[in-house]
């Protein structure tokens, strides 16, 4: 058993399969050079302590290495007369890859699952046959199309001893002054029981609150496949709440599905007219942004939890996106490959997709003019200015009506917090004079 992006034992179909198919099991887990240079280093610290955790579940059996594929498993199957070696399907085009590589060296794979509900190329339109290009009918078609019950939880199975060579956990200190969730299956399950008892009902509602702990935080137990989304949809009712979060879960998977169909849009447009608009170079103020230095409260407070936490609250997620590419004119790029170096949960579909949404070159139906106020989503997602107040402790001393827009108050840099890089309305206009740029032959929405 290959594991991957599936560090559990819970609702495993592969790890059934391999189960099924043989006496004993050699679980395995390789470590991947070219990935491991790439990361992020709090991505690297959860995945060593979730390997850790997995390997607890395995009764210390868990094979790990670092090496290359192909040699490593053509090492085991030599060693102990391997017939199959069972997997989960990838379809990010870096996984994919390496499994055709692996299958050209003639080793047997056997695909079993995947880390989706329904996996990308399942939901077609009915009239034609193609993918979904928009988020709302790919939703309705994913609920036609329905999910599997998850797999049951093997009881006993029998594991091969490793040797020593193949106890190679890796050593990924967390990087100082981080602060990362609790890694592993036991800990996505026991959040996200937490989460049915004291969010979920209310999901609609205070998940868009930054000052509160009003979302279910199962991005990061996604992303390694601590837990599955059939865990997560089971038990949903027909409530707004419980629909609202069936919806996230599909966010997640029609992004993967896009991806599929359109490979290169981890880094390309997926609208490739924007890629014609004017931007600017990046310099100080993409700096100020890395930081949480723009000046504005609501979008520093969130830049200054993702370096912290490896993690950002979702509503921020967009307001700092929009803030990157339509106050500082910068290419979302730019700000999709900070994400992928800081975030814990980093998803190249759900990431790149997210943000080519908020930028207006991806799936959204009505791109563009979609800016957002960084002062008034704090006021509305933040009003008491507690999240402001958590991350920017500059601003603490602030009253809630305040905190939002310190410069219009004597004492609002008395602490010193950075005055604004740039002005909203001012930039608001010149990128929608940008956009008439590469649209001249049609008038800007009434609306913008």
């Amino acid at each position: 058993m290959w594991f991957r992006r599936d560090l559990r034992v819970n609702d495993h179909p592969a790890l059934l399969a391999a189960i099924e198919s043989a006496e004993t099991v050699i679980p395995l887990f390789i470590l991947d050079k070219q990935q491991i240079s790439e990361a992020g280093e709090k991505l690297l610290a959860y995945m060593g302590k979730s390997l850790r955790s997995l390997d607890e579940s395995l009764a210390n059996r868990l094979h790990i290495i670092e090496g290359d594929q192909v040699e490593i498993l053509k090492e085991l199957i030599e060693k102990h007369q391997v017939q199959e070696v069972h997997i989960s399907t990838e379809y990010e085009r870096y996984g994919a890859q390496r499994d055709a590589k692996v299958e050209a060296a003639g080793i047997k794979l056997v695909r079993t699952g995947s880390p989706y509900a329904v996996a990308p190329g399942r939901v077609l339109k009915p009239s034609d046959g193609t993918a979904y290009k928009v988020y709302t009918p790919f939703y309705k078609g994913w609920r036609a199309h329905g999910w599997r019950a998850p797999a049951v939880t093997p009881k006993k199975f029998d594991l091969v001893e490793p040797t020593a060579k193949y106890r190679a956990f890796p050593d990924f200190p967390e990087e100082a002054g981080s602060h990362l969730i609790e890694a592993g299956e036991k800990a996505a399950l026991k959040r996200f029981a937490s989460f049915e008892k004291n969010g979920l009902d209310s999901y609609d509602e205070a998940r868009n609150l930054a000052g509160i702990d009003g979302t279910s935080k199962m991005s990061t137990y996604l992303k390694f496949g601590e837990i599955h989304p059939r865990t997560l949809l089971q038990n949903l009712g027909e409530s707004k709440a419980h629909d609202t979060f069936r919806k996230e879960i599909a966010w997640r998977e029609f992004y993967a599905d896009v991806l599929f169909n359109n490979p290169m849009t981890d880094t390309e447009y997926y609208a490739p007219k924007f890629a014609q608009m004017r931007y600017d170079k990046p310099g100080k103020q993409f700096k100020a942004w890395c930081e949480g230095k723009t000046g504005y409260p609501f979008v520093d407070a969130a830049m200054r939890q993702l370096v912290i936490e490896g993690w950002m609250h979702n509503r921020t997620r967009m307001v700092v996106a929009s803030f990157l590419v339509k106050d500082l004119h910068l290419e979302w790029q730019l700000g999709e490959r900070f994400f992928a170096q800081h975030l814990v949960d980093y998803d190249v579909a759900s990431n790149a997709h997210g943000w080519q949404w908020t930028a207006g070159c991806g799936t959204d139906a009505s791109p563009y003019y979609r800016i957002f106020n960084p002062i008034e989503q704090g006021k509305r997602f933040d009003a008491n200015g507690d999240y402001i107040r958590k991350y920017v402790p500059e601003l603490a001393h602030l009253a809630s009506d305040q905190i939002h827009e310190p410069w219009l108050y004597l004492d609002g840099y008395s602490k010193g917090y950075c005055e604004r890089t740039v002005d909203h309305a001012i930039e608001r206009l010149e990128s929608l004079a940008r956009l008439q740029e590469i649209k001249a032959d049609k008038p800007l929405d009434p609306r913008a």
